[in-house]
């Protein structure tokens, strides 16, 4: 049984990562490929990682917290970073995609950040 929990986590891990992959790859623009860099690989990487954990677990019986620190660190930083990146993108003024639907709540915000700083 425990080998069969360690593979579904190992399984679904490398499923999201592989789709972030192929996400990279198809998505017309960078804040599209932005969220399937973050979100799907960080969903991924925690998978693998919890999977190695139980495996230490529940088969070695050690208790490895640096994978646990590994999965707390990436979970905070991943998507963090991918929305810097995607607002510095929005800053510089990199265009979306042509067929994306007009909707811009940033705008008036940042106009006032920049504002405020002159």
């Amino acid at each position: 049984m425990n080998e069969i929990i360690i593979s579904f986590f190992i399984i679904v891990g490398t499923f999201f990562v592989i789709s972030g992959s192929i996400g990279m790859l198809r998505f017309p623009d960078v804040y599209s490929r932005l969220h399937a860099a973050t979100k799907s690989s960080t969903l991924g990487v925690a998978g693998i990682l919890i999977g190695a954990f139980l495996y230490f677990f529940l088969d070695e019986g050690v208790i490895a917290g640096k994978l646990l620190l590994g999965i707390l660190f990436l979970l905070l930083t991943a998507p963090v970073g991918g929305h810097m990146i995607s607002r510095a993108a929005y800053i510089r003024g990199v265009s979306v995609w042509a067929n994306h639907i007009e909707k811009d709540e940033l705008h008036d915000a940042i106009l006032k950040k920049i504002q405020q700083k002159q």
